[in-house]
This record gives structure tokens, C-alpha cells and sequence, in this order.
């Protein structure tokens, strides 16, 4: 393993405990319950992902004579196939993932939504997705369970279908 690697593994760790510091109280004994599936899902595709994406650069590092990540941007755009993927890449992981992140981060009540796209500069983006999905997982069935709302302080309405959620906007309505 290169130096590099290295120092991307810790600060990639670094962002996931930042992560899981500044959202605990999903976490905790009043948060939101055991891992559901889904959540457990998502965090195993990341793991997935991740995994494999550390496989292939230890491969890049170790067999490229001119290893470096110039090179490495240089090779995602080396014909018109790799040349569509990695701007459509590029585009997810730097302008979509930020602004998904943490638009959806702040309408939820995340904590350091930011914290995902900081991520995916260490990890993999599909690890970061992976791990905001799981995040904001836990988020809405907080939200459920402790009866918080969205950012405009509205708690949210649970319906099991239209007749129950045309049940529970009449009784807010009252309350209002």
C-alpha cells in the first residue's frame, strides 16, 4: 500500500467518524431503532464499493509506472467510452452529490450533510451515497419516531395510505 493510499484511508475514516459525530442522536438509545434492512442494504454496498474500488487502485498504483493522480484524472478520458463515463462521474461526485446532499441533508434535519460529499473525495462516491442513503434512512424514521418535521419546523405526516393520510392532514388542520 502507498503512502497516499494511506493518508486517503485515514482522512476517508476521519469523514466517516465526522459523519457519525454530527448525526449520534440517530444513533443513540432515543435515536432511530436497530439497522432496518434497507439501512443494512445500503451499508453493504457501500463496504461493496468501497472494497473494490480500493482493490483497483492498489492495482493502478502498484503495476502504472507513472502512478499518480494527474495520471489517473489523465486515464479516465483516454477514449469517447471512458471519456462519457467519467464526465458523467464527475458531474455526479462534484456538482450533483454536494447539492443533493445537503439540500435533502437540511429538508431531513441532517446534521453536516456536507460531510458525504467530503466523503466521497476519500472513499468512492458510491460509498458515500451509499453511506447518506443509510444516514438519511435513519433520519426519516427519526423524524418518525421523535415526530420532528422538515426544515420549515411542519412535522412530518406518517400515512399508511390516501385514506390515512387524508385522516392525519384533517386532524393537523384542527390543530393548526
Amino acid at each position: 500500500m502507498t503512502k497516499q493510499m494511506v493518508i486517503y484511508g485515514v482522512l476517508g475514516l476521519i469523514s466517516l467518524a465526522v459523519a457519525y459525530q454530527a448525526n449520534r442522536r440517530l444513533f443513540g438509545q432515543k435515536g432511530a431503532g436497530r439497522v432496518s434492512v434497507l439501512e443494512g442494504l445500503y451499508y453493504c454496498f457501500g463496504l461493496v464499493s468501497l472494497g473494490l474500488g480500493w482493490y483497483f487502485n492498489w492495482r493502478y498504483t502498484h503495476t502504472a509506472h507513472d502512478a499518480s493522480y494527474v495520471n489517473y484524472t489523465k486515464a479516465l478520458f483516454d477514449n469517447w467510452a471512458s471519456d462519457s463515463a467519467a464526465q458523467d462521474y464527475i458531474m455526479v461526485n462534484v456538482v450533483l452529490l454536494p447539492l443533493w446532499t445537503i439540500v435533502e441533508g437540511r429538508r431531513r434535519s441532517m446534521k453536516a450533510p456536507w460531510i458525504f460529499f467530503i466523503m466521497s473525495l476519500f472513499t468512492s462516491l458510491a460509498f458515500s451515497v451509499a453511506w447518506f442513503l443509510a444516514f438519511m434512512e435513519r433520519q426519516v424514521r427519526y423524524n418518525q419516531l421523535s415526530g420532528a418535521g422538515v426544515e420549515d419546523g411542519v412535522p412530518a405526516v406518517v400515512a399508511r395510505d390516501e385514506r390515512d393520510a387524508g385522516a392525519a392532514v384533517a386532524s393537523r388542520a384542527t390543530e393548526v
